[in-house]
């Protein structure tokens, strides 16, 4: 990978929160097959956010499966913080899944049926852990949902639900923190909300978030945006802004 930039924070120097070691996920046999992901080797600092970018097919999404534990590598190591992913059954990658990792989509994927603080602890309650009030009313400060806590999703607009969700994946204390387009159905002025709530996170509260998105403004909140084009990692860039990403990914897989 050619670096673009300086890192303020080297990464031998931290703990690692994701770590992929020759990852590669084929779908299909024979003259079917179609590998997503190609080889890809990445560490992933403790405490960064970073953004993963590349065209349609690049391998996004298959990264962010087989990095939180979703999908399984064909071959390739994948480890959270100290834990090793390959090998595990289903049962185990979901007992992973709710100690060490938390979820934020585009669609926000709350219960209808239950209240701001409901939906928040239902982590907790499906791992059969009890909720840390102190902890809990932390989160929902943080996240600028103080007073709506016995609201239900229907009666919060796109960015407090969004809120929610980031919350439900604050409250576990997880190592890192998943985002797929987690701003793509929500207006500009609301985006740039989620995205400073979510370099918040890092900055402030020592969190690791790896975003996956389409869009260089998003992209640029974070420490290092990873490029990807036909399923491995070609470049990336630390700092960057919205246009410095934007001419990059001119310049990707078919794209180029």
């Amino acid at each position: 990978m050619r670096a673009r930039g300086r890192s303020s924070r080297p990464e031998n120097a931290i703990s690692q929160a994701v770590r992929l070691e020759g990852v590669t996920r084929t779908y299909g046999r024979g003259s079917q097959a179609v590998t997503a992901l190609n080889d890809v080797s990445v560490a992933i600092p403790r405490g960064t956010f970073t953004a993963v970018m590349g065209p349609s097919g690049s391998g996004k999404s298959t990264f962010l499966h087989c990095a939180a534990g979703l999908d399984q590598p064909t071959s390739g190591s994948v480890r959270i913080a100290d834990e090793e992913l390959t090998g595990m059954d289903e049962t185990e990658l979901t007992h992973l899944r709710r100690r060490r990792v938390g979820f934020v989509f585009q669609a926000f994927n709350l219960v209808p049926a239950l209240t701001v603080r409901q939906n928040i602890t239902l982590p907790l309650r499906l791992a059969g852990q009890r909720t840390n009030r102190g902890w809990l009313d932390e989160i929902i400060h943080r996240v600028g949902l103080t007073g709506r806590v016995d609201h239900r999703p229907s009666q919060l607009s796109g960015g407090q639900q969004q809120r929610v969700a980031i919350a439900r994946a604050l409250v576990t204390r997880p190592d890192v923190i998943f985002g797929d387009e987690p701003t793509g159905a929500l207006d500009t002025v609301t985006a740039k909300e989620i995205l400073t709530l979510l370099r918040g996170c890092v900055d402030e509260a020592g969190q690791t978030v790896v975003l996956v998105t389409h869009d260089p403004v998003a992209a640029a909140y974070a420490h290092r945006v990873l490029f990807l084009a036909d399923g491995a990692i070609v470049d990336y860039t630390d700092s960057p802004t919205a246009d410095q990403i934007a001419e990059r990914m001119t310049h990707l897989g078919a794209w180029s």
